[in-house]
């Protein structure tokens, strides 16, 4: 993280964003004992927000671009807030040919510094991505990249402009013990032990980290993707598998279809609370060929039509991303994603600083499910699908699933019962 102050987000920060953006949604009355400096914080965090929102997309209009950067800004807050809102490589990308009238000097060499320390980082990502498939096709094992390098590519062209911290890798569970000796053989350590993989326990993810470099590898499999409101056809997707051009060499990964509907399942699961979630979409909709029939089928499949036309709405209309007429009048047809989109838009300039409570949660689960009983019982299958956080230390391997599954409920009630604070 950057030194540098953090913004401040007032609670009706979002009041501004609708005034500043002309996004969707009802807009919060200013409270009347607001201060005039802290009316001048809210004006000022507008203006930040309205220029990340020309960063990140995916067609900036050349003169409005211009017209934020003109106003005063703080800079400093303003790097920070980017990185918050993972869309930090886009702004540092937009205003690499700006002059000092525009950003400092030193503000933009911050943003040098930055980008060449995330290029490293994706430079020895991307390698270590490539010795891992040479092991893997060694060992027998098919996988496939998700989010990462390949996102990133397929959305900006370029495998270091997302940010990202770790690679994710797809494999079958029948494959996850035969992955993890083959990552303990190769120099990583597993988060989740081999006794428990053994025990059937299923974590949220498979953890590896690299003692030597710190790398963090995640892998996933049919188990674990658990915010999929039915279970995922791996073998479907292994089917429809596409190479991904990184470095000249061609990466398997998702069908771009495939990745829209994960991509868009995975902001549901973060609340939409960062601005690179939904950066991502867009960016997908505007630079990919999409077979938009295959889309729809592929959201059907695995239940999650709702959080894919949600995620389309956002794009659409935070953003600008251009939908296909058909498409755009299906998305606009729900009228239950138009009221999420707009609730989501009024909390994601806080980027997670103000986190939802424990029934704001669980009602937002079962909207994004949709549906009188598919709602409920999407909700009533997360509260009692344990992961790692849920296992008894010491006793991943002894402790049956069913103990682990009725805990999980308080758990959750512990870390966000208190306001959405953990």
């Amino acid at each position: 993280m950057y030194p540098g102050r953090r913004m401040a987000i007032p609670r009706n920060f979002p009041a501004t964003v609708a005034k500043h953006t002309d996004m969707p949604g009802r807009r919060l009355a200013t409270e009347a004992h607001l201060s005039e400096a802290s009316l001048d914080q809210i004006a000022s965090a507008g203006e930040q927000w309205a220029l990340l929102l020309e960063c990140a997309k995916p067609r900036p209009d050349p003169e409005l671009w211009a017209e934020r950067l003109r106003v005063p800004l703080d800079w400093a807050a303003l790097i920070t807030f980017a990185e918050d809102h993972g869309v930090l490589g886009l702004m540092a990308a937009r205003l690499a040919n700006s002059d000092e009238k525009v950003i400092s000097v030193e503000n933009r060499d911050r943003l040098r510094v930055w980008r060449r320390a995330h290029t490293l980082f994706t430079m020895n990502l991307t390698a270590e991505m490539f010795r891992l498939f040479d092991s893997f096709a060694a060992g027998g094992i098919e996988a496939l990249v998700i989010k990462g390098p390949v996102l990133s590519a397929r959305c900006y062209g370029d495998p270091g402009l997302r940010q990202y911290g770790d690679l994710d890798l797809v494999v079958r569970d029948r494959d996850i013990l035969r992955s993890t000796e083959l990552m303990i053989g190769i120099g990583y350590e597993p988060s989740v032990p081999v006794a428990a993989i053994k025990a059937k326990k299923i974590p949220g993810e498979y953890v590896f980290r690299q003692s030597s470099t710190k790398l963090l590898v995640e892998f996933h499999t049919e188990l674990t993707f658990r915010y999929h409101p039915r279970p995922l056809p791996l073998e479907n997707l292994f089917k429809r598998q596409v190479r991904v051009n990184i470095d000249t060499r061609e990466i398997p990964a998702f069908s771009a279809e495939d990745e829209l509907i994960l991509i868009c399942i995975h902001g549901a699961k973060h609340f939409w609370e960062k601005l690179s979630y939904i950066a991502d979409v867009a960016a997908l909709v505007s630079n990919q060929e999409l077979d938009w029939g295959r889309v729809k089928s592929a959201a059907e499949e695995v239940g999650g039509e709702r959080m894919l036309y949600v995620g389309l709405r956002l794009a659409a209309d935070v953003l600008g991303a251009p939908l296909p007429e058909k498409v755009a009048a299906l998305v606009r047809s729900d009228p239950a994603v138009g009221r999420l989109a707009s609730q989501i838009t009024r909390w994601v300039p806080a980027a997670g600083s103000a986190p939802l409570g424990i029934f704001e949660r669980a009602l937002f689960r079962m909207r994004m499910r949709g549906g009188i009983f598919s709602g409920p019982a999407y909700l009533f299958r997360l509260s009692f699908s344990p992961t790692e956080e849920d296992w008894v230390a010491g006793a991943e391997n002894k402790r049956h699933w069913f103990l682990d599954a009725l805990g999980r409920p308080f758990r959750l009630a512990r870390k966000y019962g208190n306001d959405g604070k953990s």
